[in-house]
């Protein structure tokens, strides 16, 4: 049984490591590259360096990564300029493997510091920037194979392009998954807030406010999210397939600007699903209609480079536990959004493993927080606004999110704490979801001061039935 074990890991493995073309890599590390400097530029036109880490005196930390502060606000301007020079150099392919390791390192440090800019493709870009630090991305139309041209292989390992595609598939998959709830397809909501914010448009306006669009791209978002990476693996649909995936994140992204970079990044990496030499075909068509296209887009794989011992062949434990590393990749990534439906309750209400999940542009939450603090020894209490802690951008966040309510109300107690005061801190906090009447979120006798942050269910989070109850 062990023996056939091992043949069966051979057999992936070699399956793996078979060398394709390294042209579809390479122009979805140029693109990635691009929008990662593009990215960390925008940060700095828009102010968001000041207003998101220099400006709060205080954040929301991740749990377990209580650690990861930010620098001073030089240190943040550096880092942001950093993240920039470090994407181009990726795009450009100078010193890939020294500028992916440190891009993910400083893209991740950046998300670490404050859940308030949690954002699905942030995270996405997180877990690409992992993946290809493994992948030789830069043997392809590069500066390091420029400058040197030995060690150019113009191919790269089948398990490279598999892996980029099953993480864009795994975005759909889960947003598609998602959307199948009553709110979404009986009820169009929240499409028919956010089409309503734009009634006023000239010409369009009257049609997105009709509750029949609002109804008809309900149903459409989930069956392109559950069905595109199909259409986008079968050759005979991909051209159409990607025609339609770049008309739906170009509309997505006019009627729902607060999106960010989120369709552009799946418009320019779904590619990666095209042939694997689709680039080099593109120029050929080109050259053949007369067109002048540099050489270097022409040039074939040298004959024989899969061969190469290098190119994977070989059945060593190093591929055999690269394999299995990447299979426990994957399967992180298929339990991350599923682990809600062991705790009790309605995700899109109570938060309980919603982040990290894919549950993309999904609900529509409106919050009111505000704090109750009583000394127990004196049997003195204050009502306290959050917003003596934390930015406006930062309330508004958290007024919706129980985990960083929770955090809020424990800084709270450590500030009272400072002063020589021990209090106890409960939460009376309301919230509209997808339109409806506000109701109360926490239980407001439990004194959050003394709850410990941890993963999973979190009983002092009423349910929707009982906050609407007034409990």
């Amino acid at each position: 049984m062990q023996a056939r074990a091992i043949r069966t890991l051979d057999r992936l493995a070699a399956a793996a490591a078979r060398p394709e073309d390294g042209a579809s890599g390479a122009v979805f590390r140029i693109a990635f590259g691009l929008l990662a400097c593009y990215g960390a530029v925008r940060f700095f036109y828009r102010g968001w360096v000041d207003a998101l880490y220099v400006e709060p005196a205080h954040h929301f930390s991740y749990l377990g990564f209580e650690w990861v502060q930010p620098w001073p606000e030089w240190g943040m301007y550096l880092h942001f300029a950093l993240l920039a020079a470090l994407g181009l150099g990726i795009a450009l392919g100078y010193r890939y493997r020294v500028c992916i390791v440190l891009y993910f390192l400083a893209f991740t440090y950046v998300e670490l510091l404050d859940q308030t800019t949690y954002l699905n493709h942030y995270y996405w870009v997180s877990l690409v920037a992992l993946l290809m630090c493994f992948m030789p991305l830069q043997r392809t139309w590069s500066l390091d194979a420029r400058r040197s041209p030995e060690g150019a292989r113009g191919t790269v390992p089948a398990w490279a392009l598999w892996a980029l595609r099953g993480q864009i598939a795994v975005v759909y998959v889960f947003a598609g998954i998602a959307k199948l709830n009553p709110d979404w397809l009986l009820h169009a909501l929240p499409m028919r807030i956010w089409l309503h914010h734009d009634a006023d448009l000239a010409l369009i306006g009257p049609l997105l406010d009709a509750p029949l669009t609002a109804y008809a791209m309900s149903w459409a978002a989930p069956v392109f999210e559950l069905t595109i990476v199909g259409w986008l693996l079968w050759r005979r649909s991909q051209a159409i397939a990607y025609a339609l995936l770049v008309a739906f994140h170009v509309l997505t992204a006019v009627l729902l600007p607060v999106i960010g970079l989120f369709p552009w990044l799946m418009i320019a990496a779904t590619p990666i699903f095209f042939p694997p030499d689709w680039p080099r075909a593109l120029a050929r068509r080109a050259a053949a209609r007369g067109v002048t296209v540099p050489h270097w887009l022409l040039r074939e794989p040298e004959p024989g480079e899969a061969e190469r011992p290098a190119g994977g062949a070989r059945r060593t434990l190093a591929v055999r536990t690269g394999l299995l590393a990447l299979a426990v990749f994957a399967m992180l990534q298929l339990a991350l959004p599923l682990r809600h439906y062991a705790y009790p309750g309605n995700v899109r209400w109570n938060e309980d493993g919603y982040r990290f999940a894919w549950r993309v542009m999904l609900s529509e939450k409106a919050g009111t927080v505000e704090f109750r603090v009583h000394d127990p020894a004196s049997g003195a209490g204050w009502v306290v606004q959050p917003d003596a802690w934390y930015t406006p951008l930062q309330v508004r966040a958290m007024s919706t999110q129980p985990d960083m309510i929770l955090q809020a109300a424990q800084l709270i107690a450590r500030d009272f704490a400072s002063r020589g005061i021990e209090v106890e801190v409960r939460a009376d906090a309301f919230v509209s979801f997808n339109g409806r009447p506000y109701a109360r979120l926490i239980d407001p006798d439990a004194d959050l001061a003394a709850i410990a942050r941890r993963p999973g269910p979190k009983p002092w989070v009423l349910s929707s039935e009982e906050g609407a109850a007034g409990r």
